[in-house]
């Protein structure tokens, strides 16, 4: 029996014969109709890639409209309870989108180019799928399309539409403070995709346990089993330290360790070598926050080892699967890449605009290898993001961000990764709750 099924089993059994000392979710199901939920998120967004050192035509810009639904049942009464969800989005391009290519449109004859480096994207399109889902105690499983939130399985949502995964995942809290995960998942389709399996994933097995051991100290770990790609392990811990006048410390431990298979795409320009076997990667960071008042100022620590730089997305294994602090444009994962960051965040709500807030950011990432030089690979980025959400009114909770990151490389490393590039993001989230 595959490792994820044992998992996924254990789970399960857990849910049967564990008794806790708080109340069951399922004992307190009303029913099918009566817990059900529905919202629609429309959202209007626009991505602008300035690249500065390549040849014309490779700048990329897209602008669209998007209503990403959710759409879910509660579940019947009983000892075990039923439902099903529905997750899925409908979007159309604003304007001719001939400069598309940066994950938020989907292309025509797989994003080639004209003469004049023009693409031909789609009108409009819609994706989406259903899962149903069982529940006993305070366990649920749920199989069919997912948007994932997992820190070795995640889906991108920094573009227009979510990313999809479809399987199974059961989710139990049958302890106090404990959430366990395990599944298996067959499909991967990416934001700009229409093919509901356009990342080609064959199977992905997951689990993994995040434990609140007071409200300062939390702790987890996950693993991914991505077949014939690789196997990825993370680990978490997070303290947060009161101090006087409402202030706070709080300090943050994160790692990756991935160990990729012959069959596994990485950056070829960080490898270091031509040798596809034995790629392995250790990633790292740690960082401290003070927060007091509107005030909150972050300092992070990240650094790579092994013979690859960090790699996610590439193998089917989520395009947001990284959660570590220095990631913006860059994520600063090159090949023994060492980078430091300075982050400052303040809410205007302490000037009488509550719902505005300002983060600004500077990375610098330093000693990365890079296939085919000796010389040292740098990179850094300024990042800047400005967020509005409306406090009160017929318009609660839409939002207006726009964020800015200026990314510049050396010499060494301009044509190994992203290359020198002013991008520009925006987006206007406008949320309708339907039931």
């Amino acid at each position: 029996m595959q490792k994820t099924q044992k998992l996924t089993l254990a789970v399960l059994i857990q849910a049967a014969l564990i008794s806790t000392a708080y109340a069951s979710e399922q004992s307190e199901a009303k029913g099918f109709i009566e817990d059900a939920e529905g919202s629609v998120l429309f959202r209007t967004g626009f991505i602008d890639r300035d690249k500065k050192n390549v040849p014309a035509g490779s700048d990329t810009r897209s602008s669209a409209q998007s209503a990403i639904f959710d759409l879910e049942s509660g579940y019947t009464k009983g000892i075990v309870g039923f439902g099903v969800g529905v997750v899925g989005d409908g979007s159309f391009k604003l304007g001719e989108n001939s400069h598309a290519g940066n994950g938020m449109i989907p292309l025509h004859n797989n994003g080639n180019k004209d003469a004049q480096g023009r693409v031909d994207a789609y009108d409009h399109w819609a994706r989406g799928g259903a899962n149903v889902k069982a529940r006993i105690s305070n366990t649920e499983v749920r199989y069919g399309t997912q948007v994932l939130d997992l820190p070795v399985l995640a889906s991108n949502t920094g573009r227009m539409v979510p990313e999809y995964f479809t399987g199974v995942l059961a989710t139990s809290h049958e302890i106090e403070n404990l959430e366990v995960i395990a599944g298996k998942f067959t499909k991967n389709q990416y934001s700009d995709q229409i093919n509901t399996d356009g990342e080609n994933l064959d199977r992905a097995g997951v689990w993994g346990a995040k434990y609140k051991f007071n409200d300062a100290l939390n702790a987890s770990y996950y693993g991914l089993d991505s077949k014939n790609k690789l196997e990825r392990h993370y680990v978490n811990a997070n303290y947060k330290q009161a101090l006087a006048n409402d202030s706070s410390l709080t300090y943050d431990f994160s790692g990756y360790h991935t160990e990729f298979d012959e069959q596994a795409t990485t950056y070829s320009s960080t490898i270091g070598n031509k040798d596809v076997s034995g790629r392995s990667n250790n990633i790292w960071a740690i960082s401290g926050t003070y927060n007091t008042g509107a005030h909150n100022v972050m300092l992070a620590y990240q650094q790579n080892t092994g013979n690859t730089g960090y790699d996610y997305g590439q193998n089917a294994d989520g395009y947001q699967s990284i959660y570590l602090p220095n990631s913006y444009l860059s994520d600063f994962v090159g090949n023994h890449e060492k980078s430091a960051q300075v982050q400052y965040s303040y809410d205007f709500g302490a000037m009488n605009v509550p719902g505005l807030t300002w983060t600004t950011a500077y990375v610098y990432g330093w000693d990365i290898n890079v296939a085919g030089t000796a010389q040292e690979g740098k990179e850094n980025e300024f990042f800047n993001q400005v967020k509005y959400t409306v406090q009160s009114g017929f318009a609660k909770d839409a939002s207006l961000r726009v964020r800015n990151s200026i990314y510049r490389a050396n010499n060494a490393y301009e044509n190994a990764y992203i290359g020198d590039t002013n991008e520009w993001r925006i987006f206007l989230d406008i949320p309708v709750k339907l039931f």
